[in-house]
């Protein structure tokens, strides 16, 4: 009786662990395709996008999309709108967690260094517009006139410190040491100073207002067009390195979509190109080469 009894307990056991490993094994699956199911939702959510969003900040590039990119961009039928940060950082960071689409204000050694710091993920899209760097005057209004101890301000933040430097390099004032990184150079490359120039780096938006202080400044385009300070008095252009040209900037997982794609036609367009010829006044931008 007893041996009857465990008998079929055991069967019993085998039967209910059967039903439970199959339960088990249905819910895995229904959770794998409702998985994938969503994420193909929002892949194809992603690339039907119809509304993008640009995370501007203050300088010439952002409006120069608004009146000359999203024209074209809302005849293809996308709807265009903008979030206004008060500075290029903060517009990143916005981009990188997703809360813009779209950036149109940096360079790409910007971009790289920012994806670096940050671990970020932002790609670029295509080469767009630019306003370079130039050496503007302060105290003194000529290449010529500049003597030892001169004070010259330029922007801190590395990409940009590092393209004033190189400015330096082009006006004959200082050398960099042999096997300087050209990108990355910063005030330790420095191999001579000719006139023992006094270089303040300095928040690049904060410099407009301390030109007083200063014999010479350095100004990034977009810190010189928020200043309305004309190109018209730029003593010295820099040498447009591809690593400072502007770019239009997205993150990887949307750079392939059916808006990103939009994008880059609208700027490779002939309309815009024309555009822009038409708004170059002394030859404010430089357009890239695509």
């Amino acid at each position: 009786m007893k041996n009857r009894v465990i008998k079929g307990s055991g069967k019993s056991l085998f039967k209910s662990s059967r039903f439970k490993l199959s339960v088990t094994l249905l819910v895995v699956l229904l959770i794998a395709v409702l998985a994938f199911f969503t994420l193909h939702g929002q892949k194809s959510s992603s690339n039907n996008q119809k509304t993008i969003l640009l995370g501007s900040s203050p300088g010439p590039y952002s409006e120069l999309f608004l009146k000359g990119i999203k024209p074209i961009l809302e005849k293809e039928g996308y709807h265009v709108t903008n979030k206004s940060f008060n500075n290029l950082l903060n517009a990143d960071v916005a981009l990188s967690e997703g809360q813009v689409d779209l950036s149109v204000d940096q360079h790409t050694a910007y971009m790289k260094n920012f994806n670096t710091e940050k671990k970020a993920n932002l790609v670029a899209l295509t080469p767009i517009p630019t306003v370079p760097t130039g050496i503007y005057p302060a105290q003194k209004i000529t290449l010529k006139n500049v003597a030892f101890g001169d004070r010259i301000a330029i922007p801190n933040d590395p990409a940009n410190t590092a393209r004033a430097y190189n400015l330096l390099v082009k006006a004959g004032w200082i050398t960099l040491k042999k096997g300087t990184d050209l990108i990355k150079a910063t005030k330790k490359d420095i191999a001579t100073n000719k006139y023992n120039l006094k270089i303040t780096e300095m928040d690049s938006a904060t410099i407009p207002r301390s030109k007083q202080d200063f014999e010479y400044v350095v100004l990034p385009g977009s810190v010189a067009y928020s200043a309305k300070i004309s190109t018209k008095k730029i003593l010295l252009a820099e040498t447009l390195r591809s690593e400072y040209r502007l770019v239009a900037v997205t993150t990887k997982k949307n750079a392939k979509t059916a808006w990103a794609k939009a994008v880059k036609k609208a700027y490779q367009s002939t309309e815009f190109k024309n555009y822009v010829k038409q708004h170059n006044n002394d030859n404010y931008w430089v357009l890239p080469n695509n």
